[in-house]
């Protein structure tokens, strides 16, 4: 069976359109990729889980924030190495300034016997629907065209 997965889009309205709230994933093999690495917060989740609440979850361990607000669904998307990702939207502020994300173990370098720790997220920014294309992984480009059609579907952009 593939993995599961469920994350939270954040999004905000600006004056240039809306904006996503992105995360960079921590930890030395993405240490220097940019465009085509960032990713909405999200993660595992197990059989007897509801994917929202560890959508939730999620945000929260990966951003410091505890996600609040109107979830839209946006779907479930699978992945190129067949992982599905559930994904919900929601409208919401973050500061930068208080990101913060939890911490992994790794054994690093490899083969090396010692274990270094990593963020899962070391950083996350807000960035325009046109540049969030180009820098999420390709798996995800898909989430961000289900939120812009959700959002271009109605007068309040909420479809």
């Amino acid at each position: 069976m593939a993995k599961r997965s469920a994350g939270l889009l954040m999004f905000r309205r600006a004056r240039g359109g809306p904006e996503v709230l992105l995360v960079h994933p921590g930890g030395p093999f993405w240490a220097k990729k940019d465009d085509g690495a960032w990713s909405i917060p999200k993660g595992l989740y197990q059989d007897d889980e509801d994917p929202l609440v560890a959508a939730k979850r999620e945000f929260e361990e990966e951003t410091g924030q505890r996600p609040a607000g109107v979830f839209i669904a946006l779907g479930v998307f699978k992945q190129p190495g067949g992982k599905q990702v559930s994904a919900w939207a929601f409208e919401g502020e973050f500061d930068l300034a208080s990101f913060k994300s939890n911490i992994f173990e790794l054994e690093w370098p490899p083969k090396s016997g010692r274990l270094a720790e990593f963020p899962e997220a070391d950083r996350a920014a807000w960035f325009p629907i046109e540049d969030a294309l180009r820098k999420v992984t390709k798996g995800q480009v898909a989430i961000l065209s289900s939120l812009t059609d959700r959002l271009g579907r109605s007068e309040d952009g909420l479809a």
